[in-house]
């Protein structure tokens, strides 16, 4: 159950029950895609050290390795990974549509090869919400189809129509599995996804569908896919007058510390994205003073943290002379240490913004911090 604190403008401060405990909102999701963080991050490390109040693993890549049916049998993915908080899966939508070479879409659903093996494999809406029942996340999502960006407004419209006509089946079977006595979860919870591309007509009239369906959230998905920021914000504004204000809103895939702050301001409430991970592998670490490149010369010999105003665990152990040494010596400590302070900036930078909220404030953080921490640090 999603419950409104307060509200700044379109900005929401809120909470969210599940089996798995509250979710403090607007809150930022740690993406393990394989069930678990790259970059050598443990469940224990993001619940101890690093605030993460949410992981999400991917549907797809789940099912393919190690199996959906060994995570079953193994009593889910919460104690498969040891993580007792909540857990979103993803569908497994955007990897089939992004990572398989060779697929057929038919109203039943998709037919595709396995990235890994080449094997053949068909997921449909009744196929992913086995998976991820089987997974017993806290929080599944419905399967739909990610349309290339551009795509022609033709096919778009047929592509909206048939995501709403899988996430009735989604459902559908969802409340199917969540009756059965061999279920592990069953008080799974089902969010839908809002698609339309770049077009606000069928944006809304999408949202509008889903709507109609009792769901526990909505999402706004196939964003920050290659389209302009600029449009990413404009879609939100189009679609946020028309989502259920009593249920979360979840805005797939993003982003960039600045997007999280804008999309807030836009009234959205959970977020993904692997970048913090990603861009942390590649010595690329966020700052309050905003992005640094961890390898550049002017931090052979300096002393202080990456970030002296974080207190993550590699910023209250470590110089930036010691951790740009260790990405220039090719050592595994260098990409954990800057993941484990990037994971943290981030799930610090949504408690910021909840702080903000909380007291009334959160216009002067915006205006305070989202260029900045957009820019190159100078620091």
């Amino acid at each position: 159950m999603y419950t409104l604190l307060k509200q700044e403008g379109a900005a929401r401060r809120g909470q969210f029950e599940t089996v798995h405990g509250t979710i403090q909102t607007p809150v930022f999701m740690n993406v393990g895609t394989a069930a678990a963080i790259k970059g050598g991050v443990s469940s224990i490390d993001l619940a101890n050290d690093l605030k993460c109040q949410v992981e999400l693993c991917n549907t797809y890549h789940l099912h393919v390795r190690p199996g959906d049916d060994i995570i079953y049998k193994m009593g889910g993915l919460h104690k498969f990974m040891n993580w007792h908080k909540p857990i979103l899966t993803d569908s497994g939508g955007f990897q089939v549509f992004s990572l398989a070479k060779l697929r057929r879409i038919k109203e039943e659903g998709v037919y595709f090869n396995s990235h890994v093996d080449g094997r053949r494999i068909f997921m449909g809406p009744e196929e992913s919400m086995r998976i991820q029942s089987n997974l017993a996340s806290t929080i599944a999502m419905a399967f739909d189809e990610c349309v290339e960006n551009p795509a022609t407004y033709q096919y778009s419209k047929a592509s909206c129509e048939r995501t709403t006509r899988w996430l009735q089946r989604c459902k559908t079977e969802m409340d199917r599995l969540n009756r059965l006595p061999e279920t592990i979860n069953r008080n799974q919870m089902l969010f839908g996804i809002n698609q339309g591309c770049t077009f606000d007509d069928l944006r809304i009239e999408h949202m509008k569908q889903i709507r109609e369906i009792e769901l526990d959230g909505y999402a706004v998905g196939g964003l920050a896919v290659g389209e302009p920021t600029e449009v990413m914000y404009h879609i939100i504004e189009q679609v946020e007058p028309f989502m259920p204000k009593d249920k979360p809103r979840y805005l797939m895939g993003v982003g960039t510390p600045s997007n999280i702050i804008e999309a807030v301001y836009r009234g959205i409430d959970f977020f993904d994205c692997v970048m913090p991970s990603r861009n942390a592998r590649h010595a690329t670490v966020f700052t309050w003073n905003g992005i640094m490149h961890a390898v550049n010369k002017r931090y052979e010999l300096d002393e202080r943290p990456l970030d002296p105003e974080c207190d993550c665990p590699a910023c209250r152990n470590f110089s930036r002379a010691y951790i740009r040494h260790l990405f220039k010596a090719n050592e595994q400590l260098a990409g954990r240490l800057a993941v484990m302070h990037n994971l943290y900036f981030y799930n610090t930078l949504t408690e910021r913004i909840r702080e903000a909220l909380d007291e009334g404030r959160f216009t002067e953080f915006r205006n305070k911090y989202s260029a900045l921490l957009a820019s190159k640090c100078e620091d």
